[in-house]
């Protein structure tokens, strides 16, 4: 365990970019911390924090000069992993066949080397869900694996949760375990201001040795331990997910299901913010010509009329069908699919809600008051 000095975090961008990475991390946009490019550590948002809320999100000051002092924006890594719209196949008609087109865009976009900086632990879990999903089972996304393969994790662990907050009752936070290169903590305190470094892998170690680092003392490894242990401690929501699925499955015709779909508009925007959902589609388009056509896979969700419709009707007709499997997907199939919930508790759900619909409100008056609290 190590130690860098906030003035050499530098360094580690520069070890990263010698070696062909991309920078990806947090800096401020429009009102909001999202994961862009970044060019040095200058770009990230030094000084500023997020308040969330059920519904409500804000940027404010902060009183010291923390990189890493915000919990979540709205943008989750899987916008760079399992990006929003990719072109699978595009052809052009020749003669009476046609012909495959080579895509240099596509073929520079999957295998460009990206380095995440700032991961929250979380968010760690979801990329470790849908390195499961896309790449762990009978089929793999292609496409996925060769972006995945061609990029290096570095976290940052959340001392600061949001209102909205509960991934310590996920067991997905505050602090990343494992599935990372290297793992950093934030400290600012007594008039110091420095990283406790973790390595996760041959890269991550070798990145370190690049950057000017000291052996942890154990006094440091003290303070960072206290942080972490207190941030778990200061989540907005809590719960136990003990006998969740089972009790899930008995709500199924519950009066609930009609009170929240009241209240949701089915945007999708929980969807879209969540860093676990993969429901996508695929469109087919061709040239009024009829010389060319393309197959665009794109994000779609549950909530979408459409996603449901099939060639006897729509299965998900209403709101409340909608929400319910939503609701269901991630607290019990997903279970049944993976082993695990589909939910790392990051709160982005219930931030980036129109409505400020809480999923564990919802889940509270599901299954009974003594697993949820907030």
């Amino acid at each position: 365990m190590y130690i860098i000095e906030v003035d050499h975090l530098q360094q580690l961008f520069s070890a990263l970019e010698k070696r062909g990475y991309s920078l990806i991390g947090p800096t401020i946009r429009d009102g909001a911390i999202v994961f862009e490019s970044l060019t040095s550590v200058a770009d990230l948002p030094k000084g500023w924090t997020d308040d969330q809320h059920a519904g409500s999100y804000a940027l404010r000051k902060r009183n010291d000069n923390a990189l890493f002092g915000f919990t979540i924006g709205p943008v989750s890594w899987k916008k760079f992993l399992f990006p929003p719209r990719v072109r699978l196949l595009s052809v052009t008609k020749s003669g009476k066949g046609f012909h495959v087109n080579d895509d240099p865009a596509l073929n520079e976009s999957l295998t460009r080397k990206n380095a995440f900086i700032g991961i929250r632990s979380c968010e760690l879990s979801a990329i470790a869900l849908h390195d499961k999903l896309f790449t762990g089972g009978e089929y793999t996304d292609t496409a996925y694996k060769t972006i995945r393969e061609n990029t290096c994790l570095v976290t940052v662990d959340c001392l600061t949760p949001s209102g909205n907050c509960f991934c310590a009752s996920m067991g997905t936070g505050p602090s990343a375990e494992e599935g990372f290169d290297l793992a950093l903590t934030e400290v600012l305190s007594d008039g110091t201001h420095y990283f406790f470094v973790r390595t996760g892998s041959a890269l991550g170690t070798d990145l370190l040795a690049e950057v000017e680092h000291r052996e942890a003392a154990p006094g440091e490894k003290q303070t960072v331990a206290v942080a972490v242990e207190e941030a778990a401690g200061h989540m907005g929501r809590q719960f136990s997910m003990e006998n969740v699925k089972k009790q899930l499955y008995e709500t199924f015709d519950r009066q609930e299901w009609d009170d929240v779909s009241k209240r949701c508009l089915a945007c999708a925007n929980c969807t879209m913010v969540c860093p676990t959902c993969f429901c996508s589609t695929v469109e087919d388009t061709t040239e009024l010509s009829g010389s060319r056509a393309e197959r665009i896979r794109r994000w779609d969700s549950c909530f979408t009329m459409d996603f449901a419709r099939v060639a006897g009707g729509n299965m998900r007709p209403s709101t409340k069908a909608r929400y319910r499997q939503w609701l269901m997907h991630k607290f019990a199939y997903w279970e049944d699919q993976f082993g695990r919930a589909g939910c790392v508790g990051c709160g982005r759900c219930i931030t980036w809600c129109p409505v400020g619909i809480d999923i564990t409100e919802e889940l509270n008056a599901l299954v009974g008051p003594n697993n949820f609290k907030a």
